[in-house]
């Protein structure tokens, strides 16, 4: 009999991700074939806290225990956990695993499976209604491996051969170069700011922070909602700024007000149809442009 081989992705990260320990299965549409299995794994804990089975670092201690003058603390406990993308369909030669692997684009095949692991997170989110569910990047695992092995073993975490994959920051889709974009907008600088109340945060950029996540996880229609919160905030406190070198990026933004208004419309209409991504990328990587340039215009 020929052995089946199951593929997958692994990541590891140092917190519980939410939803609990288990394997999921994700369909396309009811009744479908299932497109990927997820196993989520709680690897070690801290102290548990009472009725929910899931790590609390901080839970109040009914004794506290006395603080030792000029000593420091131990470290808390954390939970770790990991996740495991695994392809439904199996292989039936040791020979194709490898020569997937050997094929395998580490950068895409990792942002593939964040989007899946991302995708169970935020229907979690969606399910138990907690908005402290988030989504997480490859920046934040401890280690990203691919590799095969026996269905049990696979489901377990186990392999018969698997391979870490190095992660470096890479541009997002649409945003040219990440490194260069992030020294423009001088984050430490611009938060030193903020927590100084030297600078005010607006809400236009909350909005715009969450369409970008929406969009980058292909959740079309409420990035298209959110855009639009963010075009309407946007016009009234870039304009109450008063700012002179803002004054062409503003008409930008105000001639495509209808368009992102009429994408937004459609994403809540009842007949189903999608909003036009281009436009809503397009306008939304406009405003981006804009709130970057009031940035670094030193406000």
């Amino acid at each position: 009999m020929a052995q089946s081989l199951f593929l997958f992705m692994q990541m590891e990260f140092p917190w519980e991700l939410g939803p609990p320990d288990g394997r999921y299965l994700l369909r396309a549409e009811p009744g479908g074939e299932a497109e990927h299995v997820i196993v989520l794994a709680t690897l070690a804990a801290s102290r548990r806290g009472p009725g929910r089975g899931r790590s609390w670092p901080g839970a109040v201690r009914s004794r506290p225990l006395a603080a030792q003058p000029n000593a420091a603390p131990e470290p808390a406990l954390v939970a770790t956990s990991r996740a495991s993308i695994i392809d439904p369909v199996p292989v039936s030669a040791e020979r194709q695993a490898r020569a997937w692997l050997e094929d395998l684009d580490p950068e895409e095949a990792t942002r593939d499976a964040f989007g899946v692991l991302n995708r169970v997170l935020h229907l979690h989110r969606i399910a138990a209604a907690d908005p402290y569910v988030h989504e997480v990047s490859a920046d934040q695992a401890l280690v990203i491996r691919a590799g095969w092995g026996e269905g049990e073993h696979v489901a377990d975490g186990r392999w018969l051969h698997a391979r870490e994959i190095s992660w470096r920051s890479g541009p997002r889709p649409g945003l040219g170069r990440g490194r260069a974009r992030t020294a423009a907008l001088r984050p430490q600088e611009r938060f030193a700011e903020l927590l100084g109340a030297r600078g005010s945060a607006l809400l236009c950029e909350s909005f715009a922070l969450r369409s970008r996540l929406d969009l980058d996880h292909s959740r079309l229609a409420l990035a298209a909602v959110e855009l639009q919160a963010a075009f309407s905030a946007a016009t009234a406190e870039l304009r109450a700024e008063q700012r002179p070198d803002l004054e062409i990026r503003m008409a930008e933004l105000e001639k495509l007000g209808d368009g992102v208004a009429a994408q937004a419309r459609r994403a809540l209409a009842a007949d189903g149809e999608l909003p036009n991504e281009e436009i809503v990328r397009h306008a939304l990587e406009r405003l981006e442009a804009a709130l970057r340039a009031r940035t670094i215009g030193g406000r």
